[in-house]
C-alpha cells in the first residue's frame, strides 16, 4: 500500500474539489507532486474516497500506440467512475457541467459476474454484455489535451467525464466468437456530418484484451472487477473537442447507433 505525502494528500483533495465544483486546476502547481504509477493510482483511490460512493465502474486510457506516445507511456491505464458518469443513450449533456471534454468512441463492457484475472478472453467473452458507446474525457485542469503529464491524468482517475451507452447484449450472443470484436466498424458523425470512423481492432488489437488487461491490473492492486460494473474500453479515434450539437455513433455488428445532444 502506497503511503500518500502531505502534499499529495492535498493534491487529491484538490482534485476532489476540482470535480465537485467543476473549478479546474492548473497543472504547474501541482507539477512533480505524483512521480510514479504507484502514487498515481494512491491518489486516484483518495479522490474516489472523496466522493463518498462506490465504484460503478472503469474507462480504460492509452490503448493505443499512437495515445501511449502522446503520453510517454508504455501500457494503459484505468480510472474509477461512479454510477452518474454512466449514462444511457440518447443522453443530454451540458457543456456548462463539464470542463473541456473530448469524445471518444469505445465498446462498453459490463460483467455478469465477478471476473477473474485468471480469465481467458474467452472466459470473460462468456462473462460479459457488450455495448457501442460515446465516452467523453473530461480533467479537472485547464488546457489540459494533450499536454497533461501522465501521473496526472492517472492522479485524475484517467481524465475521467462522462459514458453514454447504446444497447447491451451479451457478448457470446453479439459476437459468434471474441475475435470478431475486433471488427466492429464506426462511423463519428456531428449535426448529420461525416467526422471520423474507425475499427475496434484500434484498442489493443481487440478490446477485449483491454478488459482482460483492467482486470489483472486490478487484481495486482488487490481489487477485483465486480459483477454489475461497466468498463469503456479504450477508443477507436483520436478525439475530437466535444462541442454544442447532436454527435451521433453508427456501429455495425448491430450495435446500432449511441447519440450525444450537447448544448
Amino acid at each position: 500500500m502506497t503511503k500518500l505525502t502531505a502534499k499529495q494528500e492535498e493534491f487529491a483533495k484538490a482534485l476532489f474539489k476540482a470535480y465537485d465544483t467543476n473549478t479546474p486546476l492548473n497543472e504547474e502547481d501541482w507539477q512533480g507532486v505524483v512521480k510514479d504509477d504507484d502514487t498515481a493510482y494512491a491518489v486516484q483511490d483518495e479522490v474516489v474516497k472523496l466522493k463518498g460512493k462506490p465504484t460503478a465502474g472503469y474507462k480504460v486510457s492509452l490503448t493505443s500506440k499512437e495515445t501511449q506516445d502522446m503520453f510517454d507511456a508504455d501500457s494503459p491505464l484505468y480510472g474509477q467512475q461512479v454510477a452518474e458518469r454512466f449514462l444511457q443513450a440518447p443522453a443530454d449533456v451540458e457543456l456548462k457541467d463539464l470542463n473541456e471534454p473530448l469524445l471518444e468512441v469505445e465498446l462498453a463492457f459490463r460483467a455478469k459476474e465477478d471476473l477473474k484475472p485468471t480469465d481467458s478472453l474467452d472466459d470473460l467473452f462468456h462473462k460479459v454484455t457488450v455495448a457501442g458507446d460515446l465516452e467523453l474525457p473530461d480533467a479537472r485542469f485547464v488546457d489540459w489535451f494533450p499536454d497533461l503529464g501522465k501521473y496526472n491524468v492517472m492522479s485524475d482517475c484517467a481524465v475521467g467525464g462522462l459514458v453514454v451507452y447504446g444497447e447491451e447484449r451479451d457478448a457470446d450472443q453479439a459476437f459468434d466468437r471474441v475475435d470478431d470484436a475486433a471488427n466492429v466498424h464506426a462511423v463519428l458523425y456531428k449535426d448529420g456530418e461525416k467526422l471520423k470512423e474507425g475499427v475496434s481492432s484500434e484498442v489493443l488489437g481487440n478490446p477485449f484484451k483491454s478488459l482482460q488487461w483492467l482486470v489483472q491490473k486490478l487484481a495486482d492492486q488487490g481489487k477485483t472487477f465486480k459483477k454489475g460494473q461497466m468498463v469503456s474500453s479504450g477508443t477507436f479515434v483520436l478525439p475530437p473537442k466535444l462541442t454544442a450539437g447532436k454527435w451521433e455513433v453508427k456501429f455495425d455488428n448491430g450495435f446500432g447507433d449511441v447519440v450525444v445532444n450537447a448544448r
